[in-house]
């Protein structure tokens, strides 16, 4: 059972492809990581992006060094500022590099595009007179 705290609906009857297409129309944007030439789901998550007329980036891991995919990845999201942000790629179970490198790519993003907080009021400290 998903925990209440996460704002989540099962999609009934959904198969892979309905799940991938209910993803890629809930979000305002997609980031899709590949090792190649996309394929299976990936390759269905980016066909969907371009059906449904959705900004999506592709990262190409097994050619763009993380380090240039995360300038693109975050010029992508500052531009289009999407409250929310489909990633897709492929499993691990098939692509061994896979975690690594998305687990990298999506960490640093979030510490690159986080929004700033905001400053609430000051606390007061009781003083040790």
């Amino acid at each position: 059972m998903i925990p209440l705290r996460y704002p989540l609906s099962e999609l009934a009857g959904g198969g892979y492809d309905e799940r991938t297409h209910k993803n890629v129309e809930d979000s305002d944007a997609t980031l899709v990581v590949t090792f190649g030439r996309p394929s299976g789901g990936t390759a269905r998550t980016i066909e969907f992006c371009r059906q449904l007329g959705r900004p999506h980036l592709v990262v190409d891991a097994a050619i763009e060094p993380l380090d240039e995919a995360l300038r693109r990845a975050v010029q992508f999201v500052t531009e289009r500022d999407p409250r929310r942000l489909n990633i897709a790629g492929p499993r691990g179970s098939g692509e061994p590099r896979a975690y690594a490198y998305t687990y990298a790519l999506v960490r640093d993003l979030c510490l690159r595009c986080a929004p700033s907080p905001t400053p609430g009021p000051s606390r007061a400290q009781p003083s040790s007179a």
